[in-house]
């Protein structure tokens, strides 16, 4: 039998991952604790892992390359350098991490900025249309103020895992047969509909067995990706609440 599996688009990558942390935790991007950061990084990789989601191989390569400059920083330096001028010449060996990441910060903020570009450029219209009932309304995604990105329902999912540990000789692997990703999905929507001022995300999870938990966040994933539900987070590492789209608190 196979597991499910599911890919989930709001990764953009290791850089947007670490760019993620370097925000949430208002680390300075050019002094990167290292240590600090790889253990953050690692948590979310083991997490996405236990999840069972695609996580493609870029992300390993980040890992072992953020690994690799933690140790290269814990070693001595046991060289003796008599010219000063050479030894602070020395390059930092966080120094091409720390140029990827303005140049990806710079890419995405372009991005961003082009996207409310064409967002306010579609509002624009140069005549008014001949017969309004033809025309369906296109529907813009965007992101609204509060709303839990998919790096925030990881970090959520790393706690409850933590709370939930079971013994290794387990099974770990979900089943389709076992717990119907269509079935969970039905009876979070008919959960949250019953609280129009939104679910807290961990009462989502009323069994706390790691397949009943794995399939759980496969089933939110699925109706955030329909647009059934919104995932709110007013404030960083504050609870998250789980919304219906229409009861979202911007409706």
């Amino acid at each position: 039998m196979k597991s499910y599996q599911v890919k989930v688009e709001g990764f953009e990558g290791p850089l947007d991952l670490l760019l993620h942390l370097i925000n949430r935790y208002e680390i300075d991007i050019y002094d990167i604790p290292v240590s600090q950061i790889t253990d953050q990084y690692m948590h979310y990789i083991h997490t996405m892992q236990v999840l069972e989601l695609d996580l493609a191989s870029e992300y390993l390569v980040m890992a072992a390359t953020l690994l690799a400059i933690k140790s290269q920083m814990l070693l001595p330096n046991t060289a003796v350098v008599d010219d000063f001028e050479e030894s602070e010449m020395e390059e930092d060996p966080r120094e091409d991490l720390m140029r990827r990441l303005i140049e990806y910060r710079k890419y995405k903020q372009a991005a961003e900025d082009l996207k409310d570009k064409e967002l306010d450029a579609n509002r624009i219209y140069t005549r008014p249309p001949l017969r309004t009932e033809d025309l369906s309304e296109e529907k813009v995604e965007t992101v609204k103020p509060g709303e839990a990105s998919i790096y925030d329902m990881i970090q959520a999912m790393g706690r409850l895992l933590n709370r939930s540990k079971q013994p290794s000789s387990q099974e770990a692997k979900v089943r389709r047969d076992e717990i119907p990703i269509q079935m969970r999905m039905d009876e979070i929507l008919t959960k949250i509909e019953t609280h129009s001022g939104g679910t807290p995300f961990d009462q989502l999870f009323e069994r706390r067995t790691r397949p009943h938990i794995v399939v759980t966040f496969i089933a939110l994933l699925e109706l955030m990706k329909n647009n059934d539900i919104v995932c709110v987070q007013q404030q960083h590492f504050e609870e998250l609440i789980v919304f219906k789209m229409e009861d979202a608190p911007w409706s």
